[in-house]
């Protein structure tokens, strides 16, 4: 009895032994797209390790727009704001036939509709690299930040990106396109891995994702205003110790569109001054010149030379906003007074020609009052 007994537990424990076995084979075989998803497992390989039940249609679709405002102004410097969106769809799947029937038929429909859920991620964008470029001169992109990197971005959702640009202070207003080229990967097909990935010494990959790069260039629109500006193109008249004097400054439009209700100003430091600063000149057209006449008054000790006032203008632009003109340099020349005699110094001069008359005249009453005497003394 005990014979028989102890095959009968051998022959359990090797059935137990190759079910175990089986069961092993199958996890590997059978059910490799039913694991957790491991990125590491994402790897090309050749056709005879893996089964294809599914082609999709579909992959990232990459769009930028400017976050705020896109008008800015000569002279700035801005800090962009661009947004990218990821509006990738699948346009449909294609059920392949080819080489399969590599897995049993029992679990192939379950494994093959893995291997679909799996393809919908061809819409997502990996490893963005996007720089921003400017092709005019009128514009600088701040080299330092102009590659910007995004991991991931999946379909629907959005990333910003962030640059500084500078505006040259001398460009033509007008509408200008920044290029933004982005190159990124997306999993053009999945295929599923078979047991035979074993051989390679690969276990638990459960899926091989064939990536594509795409590079294309998205463009960028801005704007820059077209405010006016001005500068000084004649300054007549000369200012003199101790006198006011009229100081006719002419300013020109130099840009492309009206200045309107122009006022024009200047700041005067001591030794001059200017009792009415600001002085209205009224609408000033592009390529138009005005003319603003000021009243500066210059101490009796200001030191002759030519002084440097400031002037700027304070106008109405395009939006009906109103807007002051970068600052501009007006040269006006200091005259020394003519010499000629002053109230004081007449005044001195007379107590002095009073003075040696007292003195004459003291001198000849005391010569006349000696006489005298010297005649009395004779008779």
């Amino acid at each position: 009895m005990k014979e028989p007994q102890k095959n009968r537990l051998q022959k359990t424990i090797n059935t137990f032994f190759v079910i175990a076995v089986l069961l092993s084979v199958l996890s590997v075989t059978a059910f490799p797209a039913l694991g957790e998803e491991d990125e590491t497992n994402f790897i090309a390989l050749d056709h005879g390790y893996t089964v294809d039940y599914y082609k999709s249609y579909g992959s990232p679709v990459i769009q930028a727009s400017i976050t705020g405002d896109t008008e800015f102004e000569r002279g700035e410097t801005a800090d962009l704001q661009i947004k990218i969106a990821n509006n990738g769809v699948i346009s449909g799947f294609q059920r392949l036939n080819a080489n399969q029937k590599r897995i049993n038929d029992s679990t192939e429909e379950t494994i093959a509709l893995a291997e679909l859920e799996k393809e919908k991620g061809a819409t997502t964008a990996k490893n963005i690299e996007a720089t921003l470029q400017s092709e005019t001169k009128y514009v600088e992109v701040e080299s330092a930040a102009s590659l910007q990197n995004v991991e991931e971005l999946e379909t629907g959702n959005t990333a910003t990106l962030s640059y500084i640009i500078k505006i040259d202070s001398d460009a033509p207003a007008g509408n200008y396109e920044l290029l933004l080229p982005v190159t990124y990967q997306y999993p053009a097909n999945v295929k599923t891995v078979t047991a035979d990935a074993i051989n390679l010494g690969l276990t638990g990959v459960e899926f091989s994702k064939e990536y594509k790069t795409k590079t294309e260039t998205l463009r960028i629109p801005i704007s820059i205003k077209d405010d006016p500006k001005f500068e000084v193109t004649n300054v007549s008249g000369n200012l003199v110790q101790g006198e006011t004097k009229v100081i006719e400054v002419t300013y020109k439009n130099t840009r492309e569109t009206v200045a309107k209700d122009a006022l024009a100003r200047i700041i005067v430091m001591s030794p001059l001054s200017a009792e009415k600063s600001i002085v209205r000149i009224g609408d000033i057209g592009p390529g138009k010149e005005k003319t603003a006449s000021f009243e500066i008054s210059a101490d009796q000790d200001a030191i002759v030379k030519k002084y440097g006032v400031n002037s700027e203008i304070k106008y109405v632009d395009k939006d009906g906003d109103t807007t002051l003109s970068e600052g501009m340099k007006v040269n006006v020349p200091l005259e020394a007074t003519e010499q000629k005699f002053s109230i004081t110094g007449i005044a001195i001069l007379l107590i002095i020609v009073i003075a040696l008359y007292q003195i004459v005249s003291v001198h000849r009453k005391r010569n006349q009052n000696d006489e005298n005497v010297s005649g009395d003394e004779n008779e």
